[in-house]
């Protein structure tokens, strides 16, 4: 089961034990993007990214969560270069699955992370997302 955002500070958790990404405004333009796939993979890295973009990022995953059609689609962090996150979601079922692509730092030289999460019920997901939304909402 996928966890949602806590409220002290906007953060975010996709998947289980097994494959799971968080993300974790530790204050400023400052998040931590951490990633597990069943402790063979991991990423753990900081990324500078504003209150508007990630606010704009969950507003976009919102829009495509709810759309009539489900069909599958990408979001990326940040429209630039240096995006440390793009997600891929494939309708599966009631909810989606995940292909993640982590870039440390959106380093084209660093190595990258592509990690598969389990399906996620899509009424979930929209909370997750819409929660996210609002703490950044706080934070402006």
């Amino acid at each position: 089961m996928s966890e949602g955002v806590m409220m002290e500070r906007p953060q975010i958790r996709l998947g289980t034990g097994v494959a799971w990404l968080e993300l974790v405004h530790t204050g400023g333009d400052s998040w931590q993007v951490s990633a597990d796939w069943d402790s063979w993979l991991k990423a753990d890295f900081s990324a500078d990214l504003t209150t508007v973009e990630m606010a704009d990022f969950a507003a976009r995953m919102l829009s495509h969560l709810n759309a009539p059609s489900g069909h599958r689609f990408s979001a990326g962090v940040t429209p630039g270069r240096n995006n440390p996150l793009t997600i891929n979601a494939e309708r599966a079922g009631d909810g989606f699955a995940f292909a993640v692509r982590l870039t440390p730092n959106g380093d084209d030289d660093a190595c990258h992370l592509q990690m598969e999460i389990d399906p996620i019920d899509a009424t979930e997901l929209c909370g997750i997302f819409d929660a996210l939304h609002a703490s950044l909402a706080r934070c402006r």
